[in-house]
Order: structure tokens, then C-alpha cells, then sequence
């Protein structure tokens, strides 16, 4: 039997995908930031942030973003970000916690921006999965919890449009990333990790992937659409 204990981990950062987020500025300046609290549901996606970033301010200015997923093999170089920042002047805990200020947070991690189709902030060009996304709302989080020692913001943003490698896409079918092909960056506990071997086929996996995705209308010969029963 296994034995538990009650623990008080100073962090719950349990394990999910780094995200780097491309953000402009009011004076129309790129900015990129490692973050690892993101979650996905559909085409939304969530994202937990230090509320005094300067991806914070500049995602609720510009109300856009993109959301870039480093592979395995960049962790270098979003290593060269994790203790940067874009505010200036600079928080007072990032200071404590020897942060330093960077303009050019591209030039910084040695990745390339790349014009984004529908938003202005720029794609990070080495990232296999690159999502535009526009921000639908945001919320304080942790208010009332003595545990957050920072002040912390949650913000919904809505996909708009999806980049991927050709080396991360299915062969067997169109619009799908194939997981065995697409090796992310997780961060645990403050700890990089990649990906390990696939466990057994997951029970979801024999349902279409389409039918998680929107139901699109169905356009009738009158002109008028229709939901599809």
C-alpha cells in the first residue's frame, strides 16, 4: 500500500507545456515571455500570470497575443528568458529574485520572430505549434490566498488561427498534429522535462477528433443556415 504524507510545497507547479507568449507594446515593441500555467479547452485557452508582467500589460492594451510552443530541443534557449523581464522600471519581488530588464527579448533567447497572420505580435519562427489569439477576458486570481505572494491574473484568450510544422502533422489525416511526432517542453517544480514514451492507447483516442471541434452550420439553398442535428 502506499503511504502518504501532508506536505506544504512552497510551489504547485505540477508539470504543463512551456508556453512562450509574443506580445507588442503600446509603442508597438515585441516582448517574449516563458510562462507554464496555460490550459486548453477547444479553441480557448487559459493563461496564469504574474498580473505585474509586462506580458500582462501588454496583452490587456492590445488584447492580442501569440501563444508559442517550444519543442524539447529549444529549452536553452527559453532558459536564456526565464529571469528576464520587459518592465521598466522593475517590480520589486523580480528585483529581490535577480531578474534583470531585456528590450529585445528575441534577440535574448536567439529565436526569430515571424510575422503573425491575424494579430500584431510576431510568431516565434522556431516554435512547431505557433497560436494567434485575441483576449477575451481576465480575471484576479488568489486574492484571498496568504499563500500568493505576488499578485497573480488569470486571462482567457480565443484561438484564432493555428501554424504547425509539417514535422509535427499527421500523415493519416488532414488539420491533426500527430503527438508522436510533436516532443514539447514541460517545466515541473522549476525543472525542464521532455516528453517520455507513450503509456498504451487512450480510450479517446478511438472516437473521431472531430467531433470535439464546433459544430459548423450547414448552408441551406435559401440562403438560411441551420445547425447540423
Amino acid at each position: 500500500m502506499k503511504r502518504h504524507r501532508t506536505v506544504e510545497p512552497a510551489i504547485l507547479y505540477l508539470g504543463t507545456p512551456v508556453v512562450l507568449v509574443s506580445t507588442v507594446s503600446q509603442a508597438g515593441l515585441p516582448n517574449l515571455s516563458p510562462m507554464s500555467s496555460a490550459w486548453w479547452l477547444g479553441w480557448t485557452c487559459v493563461l496564469g500570470f504574474d498580473a505585474s508582467s509586462k506580458t500582462v500589460e501588454n496583452m490587456l492594451l492590445n488584447g492580442q497575443c501569440v501563444l508559442n510552443l517550444p519543442s524539447d530541443d529549444l529549452a536553452l534557449n527559453v532558459d536564456r528568458l526565464v529571469r528576464t523581464t520587459g518592465s521598466d522600471p522593475m517590480p520589486r519581488h523580480k528585483q529581490r529574485m535577480g531578474y534583470r530588464y531585456v528590450s529585445d527579448k528575441f534577440t535574448e533567447a536567439g529565436l526569430t520572430p515571424h510575422k503573425s497572420d491575424l494579430v500584431s505580435p510576431p510568431r516565434v519562427l522556431e516554435c512547431p505549434i505557433q497560436l494567434e489569439a485575441e483576449v477575451v477576458r481576465s480575471s484576479e486570481i488568489a486574492v484571498d490566498d496568504p499563500r500568493m505572494m505576488i499578485p497573480a491574473i488569470a486571462i482567457e484568450v480565443r484561438i484564432v488561427r493555428v501554424h504547425a510544422s509539417a514535422e509535427v502533422l499527421s500523415t493519416e489525416f488532414d488539420n491533426r498534429i500527430d503527438p508522436r511526432k510533436w516532443n514539447p517542453l514541460f517545466m515541473s517544480f522549476l525543472e525542464f522535462y521532455s516528453k517520455g514514451e507513450r503509456l498504451k492507447p487512450l480510450a479517446l483516442r478511438r472516437l473521431n477528433e472531430e467531433a470535439f471541434g464546433a459544430r459548423r452550420p450547414v448552408r441551406l439553398t435559401d440562403n438560411r443556415e441551420e445547425e447540423p442535428r
